[in-house]
């Protein structure tokens, strides 16, 4: 199952690992979401690095490379994460729209929950 999920109105794919009952997002989408940035994958490259000096954490150990659909069309491998994965790299992100986006997140996780429950609220 694959997605697309919208949070202030910015687009983050996502993808649902049956196997493990988890969503997976990818992490350049919520980086552009949370900062604005105009090359995300430039600010995903900078934070990796900054975080790694700074504290020693390789934040890429939170990611796993999935094909995701892109805005084209065409599935490439993309850095994703879980929920708990993106609040640790949230953590390093700073935003205002951080604690927005946490609760989005869980918001997220409690509607699959729900659908899984009552499969008749899928859409």
């Amino acid at each position: 199952m694959a997605n697309i999920k919208l949070f202030e109105n910015k687009r983050i794919r996502s993808t649902w690992n049956e196997q493990e009952q988890k969503w997976y997002f990818s992490v350049v989408d919520v980086i552009e979401a949370l900062t604005d940035s105009d090359n995300p994958r430039d600010y995903w490259y900078r934070l990796k690095k900054r975080e790694k000096e700074s504290s020693g954490i390789e934040l890429s150990t939170f990611c796993r490379q999935l094909k995701i659909e892109s805005f084209d069309g065409k599935k490439y491998n993309t850095e994703c994460s879980t929920a708990e994965g993106l609040f640790r790299i949230i953590q390093s992100i700073p935003s205002p729209k951080a604690e927005p986006f946490k609760r989005w997140l869980a918001k997220v996780g409690y509607e699959r929950l729900e659908e899984i429950e009552n499969p008749e609220l899928a859409q």
